[in-house]
């Protein structure tokens, strides 16, 4: 699959000296081809596929496809070109367990484990541990 961020006009495919002229300084042509569990990704002609560790094509209607690479922690490669290309991270975790925190009724909490007792084990520190594993258990909707 050949995948363009922004397609170009019928003015843009005039301009032979630059294929990124009249598209922005922020496009790069992408060429995507699946291979079973990896893919040949391309910017530019250029293989960046050692470098991408997962990547994501989407398209809204009226709008051109954008191509989200998230790239290896060694990744060094400097890109320009064709396609509108967003490097994603890995998202913060924290402001979701703050809200999930945020959730819980302590008395709640203290009661389900205290009403648990296959949580409790007689050893130091059962009602933290306790509170924990039920709180990881809650997290994933158990």
């Amino acid at each position: 699959m050949t995948a363009f961020a922004d397609q170009p006009s019928d003015a843009d495919a005039d301009a032979d000296a630059d294929p990124g002229a009249g598209l922005g300084q922020d496009l790069y042509r992408v060429r995507i081809v699946p291979r079973g569990r990896m893919a040949l990704v391309e910017l530019d002609g250029v293989d960046v596929s050692r470098d991408v560790t997962a990547y994501f094509v989407q398209q809204v209607v009226g709008e051109g496809p954008q191509v989200v690479l998230h790239l290896a922690g060694t990744a060094g490669a400097a890109f320009e070109g064709v396609a509108r290309v967003a490097v994603g991270e890995p998202p913060d975790s924290g402001p979701a367990a703050v809200a999930f925190l945020e959730a819980i009724d302590a008395r709640q909490l203290e009661q389900a484990v205290l009403a648990r007792h296959d949580l409790l084990d007689g050893q130091p520190h059962e009602l933290t541990r306790g509170m924990l594993k039920l709180l990881m258990e809650w997290a994933r909707g158990d």
